[in-house]
């Protein structure tokens, strides 16, 4: 407790070493001697189609300026590379789902700033003010890295081999930078 009678301090969500990935504690010779959880995938590995779940009608809505949200591409995508690396039990759909919308957003936000620039002018006094959709750029990124932060920490922990495979998250730079202009 602070001086002034207030709890601060304390505890904070996230803080602290983050856990060692499952494939390194085994390559490790497991040096703490407790026993490792792993996933047994013995049954799941004689199946070669998997069951996406659905998508969402809200992930498919065109937008307001008559284009299309990509959440639908980077669900289908994020998928694809959990089912590749056998991780798509472990991770919610619901997860998977706010990174594609949250991504989306990222993208719609950023084509605004391609379409409008980063100036904007104030309402009352006419001067040049940052764009709106910078901010809102910025906290959908942190939002698209928070979560993507999520879903990999749970396959790193969980995957018994190391993920070398191709991460989703890289291609969408490309992605925005490939488009065709209107």
């Amino acid at each position: 407790m602070a001086k002034d009678g207030t709890n601060r301090g304390g505890a904070q969500i996230g803080a602290g070493r983050k856990r060692k990935a499952l494939a390194e504690k085994i390559a490790g010779g497991n040096p703490g001697g407790r026993r490792l959880e792993m996933l047994d995938l013995d049954d799941a590995a004689d199946l070669e189609e998997f069951e996406m779940p659905p998508i969402k009608d809200f992930m498919k809505e065109t937008q307001k300026n008559g284009m299309d949200l990509c959440a639908e591409e980077v669900f289908t995508n994020t998928y694809k590379w959990l089912h590749s690396i056998s991780c798509e039990t472990l991770v919610s759909s619901q997860l998977v789902e706010e990174h594609a919308m949250s991504v989306a957003r990222w993208v719609q936000c950023e084509r605004a700033i391609s379409q409008y620039g980063f100036l904007a002018k104030h309402p009352t006094t006419g001067a040049a003010i940052q764009s709106p959709y910078v901010s809102m750029t910025q906290s959908f990124l942190k939002q698209v890295n928070q979560i993507w932060y999520q879903i990999f920490q749970l396959v790193k922990e969980n995957c018994v081999v190391p993920v070398k495979s191709r991460d989703p998250q890289d291609d969408l730079m490309e992605q925005l930078l490939s488009e065709k202009r209107r």
